[in-house]
């Protein structure tokens, strides 16, 4: 029976003596003349070694054009030779540091998002306040100045935030049936103005691809993260290449990254020329605040929030780099593969302007939230519109009061997580369930996505993300009092 792996053998004198077609074949795999130049460099010290000793000398690893041969030497005292043989170990090391680069980033991932809910909180009390106040009559010029400059510097931080939530997949997802080369044709215009006129900008995009339900926004924040990323690795020019493509990947791929698994898949690959990366920037160019650049000029988001949102979007991404060569990003993306729904016109605009003034009821809410300081802030922001309020710190406590005054009550106002038990999610089906009529909006610092898919959780209706201004909570408020809908996100 022929052995799949190198087999060699040494004379005393370290010269090798036999080389089975294992070891020829693999040698001329890595352009090598002989199976003995593929062998540790220190192989004739080894030899020497074990022939002395009689010790076996195992697992020696030797690396060469990126791949990992590990050898064992193991004496043959009485006829003075040693027998070497060898294993191809790359695809188990490839494998192993994407196991633990992958059990890395979900660790990180839920530490983030642990940490952007609670920052989120905070800093919804902060922009309320400082809101709230900058609309005090007669308040001093120079204290309003100041105001603005808290409540700017709070957007500033939820900005970092809202980058740590898609790094850990819990930003809110709002899914739309596109056509991807739609949304790559129509960001290009600002891409190439992002990397400027000292580099050649390409969009290739392949015919007749199948359809993509993604979120819009966030996808487009994928191709700009990774264009800048492009961008600063050219500083002094180059080409930047974008293409589109649909794959069909085989049950190998999943072998060979985990992350793969088989089918179609769109792929979206952005190639530069720039100055590449190193093992070790590879290793880490995902991780949140992990970044090259000088201090200041980067937050080491960029690349972190590329991973979470294609995560989020059931995709992966694939790396290709060297130095001083280029790098290429390629990701890839479940299509639909049927839907009886056309693709939706890429909306030229998407940005929704808050509007200064407070929008006024004199209806009944519910708020149930568990932080005592933002409880109290909704709390005031509301009353100060004109609403009747009823409060609770929890959802078990909700339903007491629910109880006590369901007749009263038009709108739940309710956190997605909090203690006793209780989600928001089953506060607001119980509640309904015994008023159908009964208008809910949730509340979060993260994504609802813990609450199922059944739920049209809408930026912008009945979901508002923290942390938000006080008059964005006036006028969701009002909206969602006065039926007002935007078109449903597909799952």
């Amino acid at each position: 029976m022929t052995n799949p792996n190198p087999v060699l053998e040494f004379g005393a004198d370290g010269t090798m003596t036999y080389c089975n077609d294992a070891g020829r074949r693999l040698a001329a795999a890595l352009g090598a003349d002989s199976a003995a130049a593929i062998v540790p460099p220190d192989a004739r010290a080894i030899i020497l070694e074990c022939l002395a000793t009689g010790e076996s000398r195992m697992n020696l690893q030797n690396t060469t054009q990126r791949s990992t041969i590990s050898w064992s030497f193991i004496p043959v005292v009485g006829r003075k030779v040693v027998h070497c043989y060898g294993s191809d170990i790359t695809e188990r090391l490839n494998l192993e540091a994407q196991l633990r680069h992958s059990v890395k980033m979900e660790a990180v991932g839920q530490l983030a998002a642990g940490v952007a809910h609670d920052f989120n909180n905070i800093l919804t009390i902060i922009q309320g306040h400082a809101e709230l106040l900058i609309h005090t009559p007669d308040l001093a010029t120079k204290s309003e100045n100041s105001l603005r400059q808290i409540s700017t510097a709070a957007e500033r931080a939820s900005l970092l935030i809202s980058q740590l939530l898609m790094f850990s997949r819990k930003q809110v997802m709002q899914q739309r049936i596109v056509n991807f080369n739609d949304v790559v044709q129509h960001i290009s215009p600002m891409l190439h103005g992002l990397v400027g006129e000292h580099v050649v900008f390409e969009f290739n995009a392949a015919p007749n691809l199948p359809c993509l339900s993604i979120d819009v926004g966030m996808i487009e924040q994928v191709l700009v993260n990774l264009v800048i990323n492009a961008r600063d690795a050219m500083r002094t020019g180059g080409r930047l290449v974008l293409t589109t493509s649909l794959q069909t990947l085989e049950p190998v791929s999943s072998v060979l990254n985990p992350e793969a698994r088989p089918g179609r898949f769109l792929s979206l690959s952005v190639a530069d020329t720039g100055c590449g990366m190193d093992l070790n920037t590879l290793s880490h160019m995902f991780e949140p605040f992990f970044t090259t650049k000088e201090p200041g000029k980067g937050t080491g988001l960029g690349l972190a929030t590329v991973y979470g949102i294609i995560k989020q979007h059931q995709g992966w991404v694939v790396v290709d780099s060297q130095l001083d060569k280029g790098s290429t990003f390629t990701i890839f993306l479940p299509i639909v593969e049927k839907t009886s729904e056309t693709a939706h016109e890429t909306p030229k605009n998407r940005t929704v302007k808050a509007q200064s003034a407070m929008s006024l009821g004199d209806e009944t809410i519910l708020v149930v939230e568990d932080e005592p300081a933002l409880r109290e802030l909704v709390v005031n922001i509301l009353e100060l519109c004109g609403y009747r309020i009823y409060q609770a710190r929890t959802g078990v406590e909700a339903v007491k009061v629910w109880d006590k005054h369901k007749e009263e009550i038009d709108l739940l106002l309710t956190d997605m997580v909090m203690p006793e038990g209780m989600s928001g999610r089953q506060l607001a089906e119980r509640l309904q369930g015994e008023d159908p009529s009964l208008k809910v909006i949730y509340t979060s610092g993260y994504s609802p996505g813990m609450a199922g898919k059944d739920i049209a959780l809408l930026e912008g209706f009945n979901f508002l993300a923290k942390p938000y201004p006080p008059s964005r909570l006036a006028h969701v408020v009002r909206d969602c009092l006065d039926g007002k809908r935007e078109p449903k996100a597909q799952p």
